[in-house]
């Protein structure tokens, strides 16, 4: 039914080789506490810092600390994957990021994320010069592209003696985010929702194109999102460097042209439409044949308008659809995404303000603002990874295909 939430929550909790490991004991607790079942998987440099006995007694299980004792349950780490609702790792190293970053498995934790097909929390924790490196950095950028949830560290003293970024976030605040995570609303089961994702490319030759900064991530969260709240789900996509979402349909297309076309023949018995692609508004009249030389001069190049992919799908839909529009803009956010609502007949319009760098295109995490054709005052879903932003606005789109259509007469998947 729509609406339902896994109870209890099943929690793996990875526990890495830092300073912050006795921390984890708290995480447990309050895990616990809190109704989860937890399970702790923990490295073979964290037992040096916290005896697997404490966690095993708080946690009412087994800890799994060494790959080759079959007594502590490690060889059945594929088991264990499917016992999980979330895997969570506090504290997470900068060995560990790299690990599951680049897919090694040389000991129990980072060969069970191996197995592992649930979402991912991750609580990284070390020293301020460490937390900044380039490699880590770039370490957790792949990781949250495929979907992982950073608590951030806290600035403050660290066991080191710096003062800085790299100090493991509260218990508390860990303890929230492995929750939420875990508890995903089963709200889009048996809903076909098509999500369009990344920019298009209008030819201008063989060898360039018009088309723009998108990096595809919201669209992917988005269906990453909805598979995990039991959508079926297709996913159109434009040309972008990200893994697709595992479980999801990909029709990948190269010009608006193509999208339209995709988007049109997928929503025919969707429940849904989220078009978080941003298509191009212009396209190149008469693409040349051959590339077109530098000696040559200035080429004539004509624009024309690339076809309205929502203006098409406003003519087919039917009255139980949902249909959840975006809008990136430079200025007067408020106005014109108010404008777009209006003039594309969607049901939810998200906005964000591209002309700042720190969120939207090509960023990890974004700031938008919701618009509903309903009237309702905007809702603001504040500076949050874009994983955070996708969940929030599917939950509001569950609550619209609820309202318009139960699921139980919702269209096959």
């Amino acid at each position: 039914m729509g609406g339902e939430l896994p109870a209890p929550a099943r929690v793996v909790l990875g526990v890495s080789g830092g300073i912050a490991a006795y921390k984890a004991a708290e995480i447990v607790r309050l895990l616990v506490a809190r109704g989860a079942s937890v399970r702790v998987v923990m490295t073979p440099a964290a037992v040096r810092f916290i005896a697997p006995l404490t966690l095993s007694v708080l946690s009412k299980s087994p800890v799994v600390a060494d790959l080759w004792d079959p007594g502590s349950g490690a060889v059945d780490h594929v088991e264990l994957a499917r016992f999980a609702d979330v895997l969570a790792v506090a504290p997470a190293t900068a060995d560990i990021l790299a690990k599951l970053a680049r897919g090694i498995g040389d000991e129990v934790l980072s060969t069970y994320a191996l197995a592992h097909r649930g979402p991912l929390v991750l609580a990284p924790a070390m020293n301020t010069w460490m937390w900044e490196h380039p490699a880590t950095r770039e370490n957790v950028a792949v990781l949250r592209a495929r979907g992982a949830v950073v608590v951030e560290p806290e600035a403050g003293d660290l066991a080191c003696g710096d003062v800085g970024p790299g100090r493991l976030a509260s218990p508390e605040s860990i303890t929230a985010a492995v929750l939420r995570t875990a508890r995903v609303s089963h709200a889009l089961a048996r809903r076909k929702v098509v999500v369009t994702a990344g920019p298009t490319r209008e030819p201008i030759d063989p060898v360039r194109f018009l088309s723009n900064r998108s990096s595809g991530r919201m669209g992917y969260a988005l269906a990453r999102e909805a598979q995990r709240r039991g959508a079926t789900v297709v996913l159109v996509t434009g040309p972008v460097s990200i893994d697709p979402p595992p479980g999801v349909e990909v029709v990948r297309v190269e010009r608006a042209e193509e999208m339209r076309d995709a988007v049109l023949a997928a929503f025919l018995d969707a429940d849904a439409l989220v078009m978080a692609a941003a298509p191009a508004d212009f396209a190149i009249r008469q693409a040349a044949p051959r590339k077109l030389k530098r000696a040559a001069g200035l080429p004539d190049l004509q624009l024309t308008l690339a076809p309205d992919i929502l203006a098409a799908v406003r003519e087919i839909r039917r009255p139980e659809q949902v249909v959840v529009a975006f809008a990136a803009e430079t200025e007067d956010l408020l106005a014109n995404a108010a404008r777009k609502l209006r003039e594309k007949g969607a049901d939810l319009l998200v906005a964000n303000d591209v002309s700042r760098s720190d969120i939207g295109f090509d960023r990890e995490e974004n700031e938008v603002v919701v618009l509903s054709a309903d009237g309702g005052e905007p809702d603001r879903i504040a500076r949050s990874s874009k994983t955070v932003v996708a969940g929030l606005l599917l939950d509001r789109l569950a609550t619209l295909l609820d309202a318009r259509c139960p699921a139980t007469t919702a269209a096959a998947p």
